[in-house]
């Protein structure tokens, strides 16, 4: 055992990484079903909107650019898709011109996947100009910002807008973004509003974000590739539960999947690594 653990210790740089290498592409080419368990501030999110009278509405603010994609639209996709089956209208908008496109994919992906109707299950509002102007403005008028929706129907035409008129009438907003815009949708739209705000942000931005879940400002967040996985997850088992097992989305969970195994196996070549040196050492003093 004594040899094959120093044996083990002094292989080559080259071979370290191709083990890595497979281990993180095996997952991505076949799933492993490890399961992912909820953490407290996914849960909060999730049982949040799961548990939301049908016909609410929910607005979803796609804050963020293709640089941050992989991890953030995976919780955005998933978010609509859970809305969708609970009979929820999700409302996308975004306060970065870029993430107009990646909202309107997310809401392309339910209505193919699960037959969403535009205007009737979802609305997409587009970008607007004017960040912390937006989100006042939309406490007291959303039509004053938004008159129309991203394919230029007034709001008062679209049957799912009907009956909205500002926070008031809007149950959750979530912030998708790998900066700090979830701060501005706190201190305009909770503070002033007392609108019930949650984020969905990069695994780097999470420190900054506990102090405000602690406060209750946040009633629950996505936090990285992590959070986007538990919620991905959750609602791949409502989707084969009401008989969309087409519709499930792996990309989070099979990102997640390969980034545990990437860093076992670090570990592990620590900790042998380091087994085999001591080793080595007492066998030549001996």
């Amino acid at each position: 055992m004594r040899d094959f653990l120093i044996k083990l210790a002094s292989l080559n740089r080259t071979t370290i990484y191709l083990i890595i290498t497979i281990g993180v592409l095996l997952p991505l080419v076949v799933p492993l079903n490890l399961g992912q368990k909820m953490s407290p501030p996914t849960e909060r999110l999730y049982t949040f909107i799961d548990t939301l009278p049908k016909g609410s509405h929910i607005l979803l603010s796609a804050d963020y650019d293709p640089s941050t994609l992989p991890e953030l639209q995976p919780m955005l996709e998933a978010i609509v898709k859970h809305a969708v089956l609970r009979g929820v209208i999700p409302i996308v908008m975004s306060l970065y011109p870029q993430g107009t496109g990646l909202g309107i994919q997310a809401c392309e992906k339910a209505r193919l996947e699960l037959g969403a109707r535009p205007d009737t299950d979802y609305v997409i509002l587009g970008y607007k100009p004017g960040f912390s102007a937006v989100i006042l403005g939309i406490g007291e008028d959303i039509r004053k910002i938004f008159p129309t929706n991203y394919s230029g129907i007034p709001l008062d035409s679209i049957p799912a807008m009907r009956g909205v008129k500002n926070y008031n009438d809007i149950a959750l907003v979530v912030s998708f973004s790998g900066g700090s815009t979830p701060f501005a949708w706190v201190t305009y739209a909770n503070t002033k509003y007392g609108q019930k705000i949650a984020s969905g942000i990069t695994a780097v931005s999470a420190a900054d974000f506990y102090p405000y879940l602690q406060t209750g400002q946040f009633i629950g967040a996505l936090m990285g590739m992590k959070g986007a996985a538990e919620y991905e997850y959750q609602v791949n088992k409502l989707l084969e539960k009401e008989g969309f097992k087409k519709a499930k989305s792996v990309f989070a969970v099979r990102g997640m999947e390969a980034n545990s195994i990437a860093h076992f196996l670090i570990m592990l070549f620590i900790v042998v690594g380091n087994i085999g040196y001591f080793l080595t050492k007492k066998r030549r003093e001996a």
